[in-house]
C-alpha cells in the first residue's frame, strides 16, 4: 500500500493541480544549478555495481570460474555491511540470511557437477519481511508484534525463487503492514526495521512500502528484489529510487504465504536496474498456485520467460493514451514528461490525449472499504496459522498499545483500528464497495482503451522524493499514477524517465489484464532509447 493521501483524504481530488503545495517535495527554484548539495565521504567503488543477472551468470559460468554463487553471495553481503555500518547507513535490510552461504555452497556443487537450474542460478535475491521463509529469517511486515514468527512453509513465490537456485541474501525493510497502518504513517519506517534512506539524497523518502526492496536494488546491494503491492506499493518506490518495478496483473503471481492487505488488489511483484532483468524475475515468479485460486486465471496467459517479448522496435505503431492536463502543477515534472513523450513518438508511437484520472480517483472511498475490509479478513486468516505470538488483527492492536513507547513512537494505528471495526466479507456495504471500486475501475478502463484503441496508458508514476518527516507524515505532491491499474488489477511498469533535483522520476505503462507481454516490449523500447537509470551518489542533503 503506497498512498493513503489519495484513499484517506479524498476531498483533494477535487482541488485543481494549482492549489497543491510541493514544498517538501522539491526547491521552487527550477534552476538545479543554483542548489548547494551537501555530500557524504562514502566513495562506492563495489565491484558488481549495476550488474546484470545475464552477465553475472556469465561471470559464475565462464571456464575462468571467476566467480562462484558462494563469492558472489559473500560480495554483497560485504557490501551491505560496508553501506550500513561505514557508509550511508542506508536501512534497507531488516534481516540477513544465516543460511545464506550454505545455500550458495550448494548451488556451487550443483554447477560443478552440470547442473543448472536457471538463469537464476547463484544469483543473490532480496524480499520484502511480509513474505514467508520457511527458514531461521522472521516475517513481520516489519511489526514488533510479529517478531517470532518463524514461518512453517515458503511462500510461493520463495518456492519459485528456490527452484530456479536463487540465493536469498535476506529480506528488506518496509513501511509497517505495508503501509495500512496510521494515515500519519512515515513510508519506509517499520517499528522493527527502523527507517529506510534514499540512496540519491539521505533526508529524502524512498517511497513504500516496498521501500527497502526499491532502494537495495537502486544501490546495488542485490541484483533483484521482490516488493508487494495493493496500491503504488511496487512501482512508486521503483520510481522514486531510480529502477524498474512491475506490479503484474493480479492472479500471475502468487499470494499465499504473504501477510494480506487485499486479495482483490495485492500481489507481489520484481525490482530491477532493467526491464530486461525484471522480465526474468517475473518469468520465475509467475505459477499457478494451488493455494490461491485466483492464479487459475492466468491459465495459458502467463510465460515462464518474457525475455523474447523485449524489443527495441516495439513502440512502432503503439497508441499510448495520455491524460490531457499535465501530470504536476511543478513545471520540471511536465518538463520531463514532454520529453518522454516525445521520446516515445521518435520510437513510432502515437499519443493519444484521454481523460481517466479523475473518474477514478472518484473511485477512492470505495477502494479504501474494500481494503479495509478485506485487510481484517486476510489477516486474522494469515495470523490464526502463523507462529507469531498474536493471533489476530486485535491482539496485534493491542501488542501495539502495550509497547506503545517501542511501536508508536510516531504515528499510531488508526486505519488498523478502522479495519478491526469492520464486519465480515458478506456485508452489503462491502459488495457494494467492491462492485464500484473494481468492476468500476475496469469498465472505465477498458471503454477508455477500447474507444481509442490503445495498446497503453502512461503517465509519471509518482513526483521525486519528498523529505522524510517523522512527525506529520508523508507529504507528497500532486503526481501519482498508480492508482488505475492498482484498483483494477491490471499490470503496470515503471521505468526511469530523468532525473530533477538530483532525484529520479519514473514513466509507467499500464494496460489490461495479461498485457504483460506488450507492456514489457514498451518499456523496454523507451528504456533502450532514453536511457535514464542513473546510480546514486548518496548526498546528504539538498
Amino acid at each position: 500500500m503506497n498512498r493513503r493521501n489519495f484513499l484517506l483524504n479524498t476531498s483533494i481530488i477535487s482541488l485543481s493541480a494549482s492549489t497543491f503545495t510541493y514544498q517538501s517535495c522539491q526547491s521552487s527554484d527550477i534552476n538545479a544549478n543554483k542548489q548547494t548539495v551537501s555530500t557524504t565521504d562514502f566513495v562506492d567503488d563495489f565491484e558488481l555495481n549495476e550488474i546484470s543477472i545475464e552477465a553475472l551468470q556469465q561471470k559464475m559460468t565462464d571456464n575462468s570460474a571467476q566467480y562462484s554463487a558462494r563469492k558472489v553471495a559473500q560480495m554483497y553481503l560485504q557490501h551491505i555491511e560496508n553501506i550500513d555500518k561505514n557508509g550511508p547507513k542506508l536501512n534497507a535490510l531488516i534481516e540477513i540470511n544465516p543460511d545464506a552461504l550454505t545455500i550458495a555452497d550448494a548451488l556451487d556443487k550443483e554447477r560443478k557437477e552440470g547442473k543448472i537450474r536457471s538463469i537464476l542460478h547463484g544469483i543473490p535475491v532480496l524480499i520484502k519481511d511480509n513474505i514467508d521463509t520457511a527458514d531461521k529469517m522472521n516475517t513481520t511486515a516489519g511489526s514488533l508484534a510479529l517478531v517470532g514468527n518463524i514461518a512453517t512453509n515458503d511462500a510461493f513465490v520463495v518456492q519459485q525463487l528456490r527452484n530456479a537456485g536463487a540465493v536469498i541474501l535476506g529480506k528488506t525493510n518496509l513501511s509497517e503492514w505495508a503501509n495500512f497502518r496510521s494515515q500519519k504513517s512515515t513510508s519506509g519506517w517499520s517499528s522493527r526495521g527502523g527507517l529506510t534512506k534514499n540512496p540519491y539524497i539521505l533526508d529524502r523518502n524512498p517511497s513504500g512500502s516496498s521501500s527497502g526492496s526499491g532502494v537495495a536494488v537502486a544501490a546495488n546491494l542485490c541484483v533483484v528484489a521482490v516488493g508487494t503491492e495493493t496500491d503504488g506499493s511496487v512501482v512508486c518506490p521503483a520510481a522514486t529510487n531510480g529502477v524498474v518495478g512491475i506490479k503484474p496483473t493480479v492472479g500471475l503471481i502468487s499470494r499465499s504465504g504473504i501477510i494480506p492487505i487485499s486479495k482483490t488488489q495485492d500481489t507481489a511483484g520484481p525490482i530491477a536496474r532493467t526491464v530486461k532483468d525484471a522480465a526474468i524475475l517475473l518469468g520465475i515468479l509467475a505459477g499457478i498456485d494451488a493455494n490461491d485460486p485466483i492464479t487459475n486465471q492466468s491459465k495459458n496467459k502467463s510465460y515462464t520467460n518474457y525475455v523474447p517479448f523485449l524489443d527495441i522496435n516495439a513502440l512502432k505503431g503503439k497508441r499510448i493514451g495520455v491524460e490531457k492536463k499535465p501530470p504536476s502543477s511543478n513545471p520540471l515534472i511536465n518538463k520531463l514528461f514532454d520529453e518522454a513523450l516525445k521520446t516515445l513518438q521518435q520510437q513510432g508511437a502515437t499519443i493519444v490525449q484521454i481523460e481517466l484520472l479523475d473518474k477514478i480517483y472518484e473511485l477512492s472511498p470505495s477502494e479504501l472499504e474494500v481494503l479495509t475490509y478485506e485487510f481484517k479478513d486476510g489477516v486474522n486468516k494469515y495470523l490464526s496459522t502463523a507462529n507469531a505470538k498474536v493471533k489476530s488483527l486485535k491482539e496485534a492492536i493491542d501488542f501495539n498499545k502495550t509497547n506503545e513507547t517501542q511501536t508508536m513512537p510516531y504515528f499510531g494505528q488508526d486505519t488498523l483500528e478502522k479495519a478491526e471495526q469492520k464486519a465480515g466479507l458478506d456485508s452489503k456495504e462491502y459488495l457494494t464497495a467492491l462492485n464500484k471500486s473494481f468492476n468500476g475501475s475496469r469498465a472505465l478502463i477498458d471503454k477508455i482503451m477500447g474507444d481509442n484503441k490503445l495498446d497503453a496508458i502512461a503517465g509519471i508514476t509518482i513526483g521525486p522524493a519528498c523529505t522524510t518527516d517523522l512527525v506529520y507524515g508523508d507529504q507528497f505532491g500532486d503526481t501519482y499514477f498508480a492508482m488505475p491499474a492498482a484498483i483494477s488489477g491490471y499490470p503496470n511498469i515503471t521505468v526511469p524517465c530523468g532525473m530533477m533535483h538530483k532525484l529520479p522520476l519514473g514513466i509507467s505503462f499500464f494496460s489490461q489484464a495479461y498485457t504483460e507481454p506488450s507492456l514489457l516490449g514498451i518499456a523496454y523500447a523507451y528504456e533502450q532509447a532514453s536511457k535514464h537509470r542513473t546510480i546514486p551518489t548518496f548526498i546528504s542533503n539538498l
